[in-house]
């Protein structure tokens, strides 16, 4: 009897030590609604002029467009696209791009970079997740301005250049240019 007594007090022990040392401010649920109040604050003190939107309210993700081309030609699973693209912190610092003139303007440019639209295969996870999903909801010629919160972007360990730090939510304004069908 003191045995299993012994043996139930060290699995409740165990148990009781395991769930403390969980940081609530760490678990998905609250980065993801930090991110959301971030996202949401820097829409309200950023309106963003768009023609046409998409809101994901519960993942925090949101889609305004600047410009649509009516083309109708979307990327289906590995069609090869060509994008320019501005990436950007909710504090409007840029962290990447492909174009030379904005990489000047914001101190980031390297002389070891060719500055042309970045060029991948949809779907093949070569590119962070939400901005592979951005581009799948836009057509060739469309413009548009992709927010997500971190879980969609470079998640709790940031970018790997440290350019982006942790868990934090970021923007990216999208120019669709090319888009090439797989061949069948």
């Amino acid at each position: 009897m003191k045995s299993r007594l012994s043996s139930l007090f060290l699995v409740l022990f165990a148990s009781v030590s395991l769930f403390a040392c969980i940081d609530e401010d760490s678990t998905y649920q609250s980065i993801l609604l930090r991110d959301i109040e971030a996202i949401d604050a820097y829409i309200a003190e950023n309106p963003i002029d768009a023609v046409q939107e998409f809101h994901d309210d519960d993942a925090g993700f949101h889609i305004f467009w600047e410009s649509v081309s009516n083309s109708g030609d979307t990327a289906q699973y590995l069609d090869t696209l060509k994008t320019d693209y501005i990436g950007m912190l909710l504090t409007n610092k840029v962290f990447d791009t492909s174009i030379d003139s904005v990489a000047i303007a914001n101190d980031i440019y390297n002389s070891n970079r060719n500055y042309v639209p970045i060029q991948f295969l949809q779907g093949n996870n070569s590119l962070i997740y939400g901005f592979q999903l951005g581009v799948s909801m836009m057509a060739e010629g469309d413009v548009a301005t992709v927010i997500m919160p971190s879980a969609f972007a470079y998640g709790t360990g940031g970018s790997n250049d440290g350019s982006v730090p942790s868990n934090s939510p970021i923007i990216f304004k999208i120019d669709f240019v090319e888009l090439k069908k797989a061949t069948q």
